[in-house]
């Protein structure tokens, strides 16, 4: 059982880092990576305290940008001290809190004062996303609901949805590389792309130095994965899985991937 794609309170999951840890070992998982978005301040909070079943990689999915659309890339087994690393994860925080203050400053002018000291209190010293302006929004009562939140003010192409500029897709996995880690193109399928275009994405992540794909991110949908290990076979990739939890939900993945089924030679866990 392995999980390779993980999220925790330290960005935008419900359970602290350690909670997370703890769940995973008694899931029975036994290789967890904590994968929180652009920060590894949950990983380095549990590193020196893992249970014995467990082994705990070092993980981040990074944001960053191929043309204009918006990418993740999860970097897993590299050196969290790496200065390259550390250097890049500094420009993602200022670049998040950049952002917070325009989808602040918006929501301000749809009549929701507050908005930013708001969602900084509920992401609690973590790494602000917008998935906290959802949750402060309904904790004010200005909608019902988060998905409301993201229907009307923070989803694509709403007053909240604030173009960024995040590191190229080239600059990112050569930052992982350079810190010792493997790059892992993160749910691919979730980019909406033709089947010419992702086939594009992949091979510009592959030429970039890119490792892998994410053959199965949370619950796939039938034939998801046939599409990815096609991908994985034409541009000679290995590949990863992950649950991407975040916090319970009715159709959201339990932790854990069985990878089993797996053909050796594969699989990213095999070379960490």
């Amino acid at each position: 059982m392995i999980d390779f794609h993980t999220h925790s309170a330290a960005s935008d999951g419900a359970l602290s880092p350690s909670e997370l840890v703890d769940r995973a070992a008694r899931e029975g998982v036994t290789r967890l990576s904590l994968t929180d978005h652009d920060t590894i301040a949950g990983y380095l909070s549990v590193a020196s305290a893992v249970p014995e079943n467990l082994e705990l990689i070092s993980g981040v999915e990074l944001s960053c940008q191929w043309g204009r659309v918006g990418i993740h890339v999860v970097g897993l087994g590299f050196d969290p001290r790496a200065p390259a690393l550390t250097a890049h994860l500094e420009r993602l925080n200022q670049a998040r809190m950049d952002r917070a203050e325009k989808i602040a400053h918006k929501l301000e002018r749809a009549d929701m004062p507050g908005a930013l000291a708001g969602a900084l209190a509920v992401a609690e010293g973590g790494q602000i996303g917008r998935p906290h302006f959802a949750r402060w929004m309904v904790l004010a009562g200005h909608v019902e609901s988060e998905a409301v939140a993201f229907k009307r003010f923070l989803g694509r192409g709403k007053p909240g949805d604030i173009s960024m500029l995040w590191p190229t897709l080239e600059e990112t996995v050569v930052t992982i590389r350079g810190a010792g880690g493997i790059a892992v193109l993160a749910h691919p399928l979730d980019y909406k792309m033709t089947a010419t275009r992702l086939r594009a994405l992949t091979r510009a992540f592959a030429d970039a130095g890119g490792d892998a794909i994410e053959v199965i991110n949370g619950r796939p949908r039938p034939g998801d994965t046939d599409t990815l290990w096609r991908l994985v076979k034409e541009h000679d990739l290995r590949v990863s899985v992950g649950s991407d939890f975040h916090r319970d939900t009715t159709y959201g993945a339990r932790l854990g991937i069985d990878t089993a089924h797996i053909p050796e030679g594969f699989g990213v866990w095999e070379r960490l």
